[in-house]
């Protein structure tokens, strides 16, 4: 039996004329339409819409809970064993002798901006505190919360969440439409990845259905990152002396939601037009430029060796329990209570958030991932777009957040830090450290925080409005229509207001919980697909037959 050359060919029907012209009328109406529904649901009918997203969330974790554990451990399992796999490590994600777009200042920038940087600001400080005072380990008894034995235990969950996993996630997806896209010359878009499982079939409706699912995982994925940012931009323009914005309770106003909405998409709307090259990569220089500032305040002037010690033990726990964290799921007894609910819960409130969460933003990251990573093998990527960016993160939490504990456990902070809301914990801390010295420092260190803040969330959302446009137009990577950035802009800026309306934070985290999970399905898929094709390309390179649209180009057809 010969062996075939693989699919480089699959057509997509999109507008030849009017205003969806260079657009998947299919992909691009549907995605509109569900996005719209759920923004006037949750406007118009809040309270309402609150409710049935919190029903469905319980089902979704009484159900799902082990799928996305599970779904994800398999993903950290895929991404390695392609880098170390000799037949795939060495592949170019482009065509043979390809080299990379971008200088590798401006390749890490753009992924940790667009990928998880904006993450850093509320949770580097936010998310040590919380297991610092609650995690498996203190529901089992075995270390003491908000005391110095659990130390250790809240850097090795707070890895969890934000480490290999987290960029597995971004690298899978990132990987598959890199592979498909710019080996086989196929649309730059979901369904493209899954060719070497269903075909040409994917030209049609189940293609179409794939992008779709895409695309609202991507706008929920977002919104929950503009979510969490828009809460802390709001404390940040209270820090630095506007007023008017925070409520009693420490959250966001009606107005101050929307004026941060206001100036985040406008800014960021504005970005998505000028594209990838121009705006966004020039926003991620800057905002990594302010990220190093901002980091190296902590460690020199912060818990310096408190920091370093938690990063050296914390990496260590992390790796040795990073099989069992990653596939161990917690059963309910369903007595409400006990041990084994509370375990169950605290899972279902971190990790099956945060599994959900990384899968919800893959379609976006994972694809912008793809457009910056062209020419680069698949070692290379693994390496650059998962482990180091997983690095990054530790340094982030290692020194903010060992800062915040350690000021409250010997700096004297008195619950300053620990009693501030998440997205204001970062802005307690500076304030606690700088002000005594001079009041100007304090509010000068804010404002840099809230430009950072800024670009970031500018950086996350223009990039998401050009990658949903980009599976809108079939993959088209080219200009878009103004009236379609503006639109999707507008409509993930709704999505936000809208779900934090109906029930602020956990509104939109239990949206994206629910979008997320068919993604995790096409995900697995993804998975699957990729291993598939990698494993033909090594018989057919023994074969002498092409797997490259250039080799194919200067080789007779068989």
């Amino acid at each position: 039996m010969s062996i075939q050359e693989p699919l480089t060919e699959l057509p997509i029907k999109t507008a030849d004329t009017g205003f969806y012209r260079g657009f998947s009328l299919n992909v691009t109406v549907i995605s509109k339409i569900i996005i719209s529904i759920l923004v006037v649901w949750c406007i118009v009918w809040p309270t309402d819409a609150g409710r049935i997203l919190g029903e469905w969330n319980s089902v979704i974790l009484a159900n799902f809970a082990a799928w996305y554990i599970w779904s994800v451990g398999f993903f950290i399992i895929v991404c390695l064993g392609l880098a170390i796999w000799p037949t795939a490590g060495r592949l170019n994600l482009g065509q043979p002798g390809e080299k990379p777009e971008f200088s590798n200042f401006s390749w890490f920038s753009m992924m940790f901006g667009a990928g998880i940087g904006v993450g850093m600001l509320t949770w580097a400080v936010a998310e040590p505190v919380a297991h610092f005072g609650n995690n498996p380990e203190v529901i089992q008894g075995i270390t003491n919360g908000g005391a110095a034995d659990n130390v250790r235990m809240a850097y090795k969950w707070s890895f969890l969440h934000w480490g290999l996993s987290a960029w597995a996630c971004y690298a899978v997806a990132g990987l598959s439409l890199a592979f498909f896209s710019y080996r086989r010359g196929l649309p730059l878009t979901i369904r493209s990845s899954l060719t070497p499982l269903f075909g040409t079939a994917l030209s049609g409706r189940l293609g179409h259905l794939i992008d779709i699912v895409a695309v609202v995982a991507t706008i929920l994925g977002v919104a929950q990152t503009l979510g969490f940012g828009v809460e802390q931009f709001v404390a940040g323009l209270t820090r630095i002396g506007i007023s008017g914005l925070m409520a009693e309770d420490g959250g966001a106003t009606g107005m101050g939601i929307v004026v941060a909405l206001v100036v985040i998409m406008g800014a960021s709307t504005l970005s998505a037009l000028s594209g990838v090259g121009k705006g966004i990569k020039w926003l991620s220089n800057i905002n990594m430029v302010l990220s190093i500032i901002l980091l190296g305040f902590f460690i020199i002037f912060g818990a310096t060796f408190f920091g370093a010690q938690a990063m050296v033990l914390g990496v260590f726990d992390y790796l040795i329990a990073l099989p069992e964290m990653s596939f161990n799921v917690f059963r309910s007894d369903g007595v409400e209570g006990s041990e084994d609910f509370l375990l169950s819960q605290w899972q279902g409130w971190w990790p099956v958030f945060y599994w959900a969460w990384w899968i919800a933003f893959a379609p976006f990251v994972g694809m912008f991932l793809a457009r910056i990573s062209r020419g680069r093998s698949i070692r290379e990527f693994v390496l650059g777009a998962m482990i180091v960016p997983a690095l990054m993160c530790f340094v982030w939490f290692s020194w903010a957040g060992g800062t915040a504990i350690d000021l409250e456990l010997n700096g004297g902070a008195n619950g300053v830090i620990f009693g501030a809301a998440n997205g204001d914990k970062i802005f307690a801390m500076t304030e606690f450290m700088l002000a005594p010295i001079a009041q100007a420092l304090a509010w000068g260190m804010a404002l840099l925080i809230v430009v950072l803040l800024m670009t970031f969330l500018v950086t996350s959302a223009d990039s998401a409005v050009l990658i949903v446009n980009t599976i809108n137009a079939a993959g088209d990577e080219g200009p878009k229509a103004r009236p379609h950035i503006m639109f999707w802009g507008a409509a993930l800026a709704l999505v936000v207001g809208g779900l934090l309306i109906s029930g602020g934070t956990s509104a939109i985290q239990t949206a994206m919980v629910i979008g997320a999970l068919p993604f995790s399905v096409v995900m697995v898929l993804m998975c699957i697909a990729l291993i598939k094709a990698i494993y033909n390309d090594g018989r057919r390179e023994a074969a002498g037959v092409a797997t490259t649209t250039a080799e194919m180009s200067s080789t007779p057809a068989e």
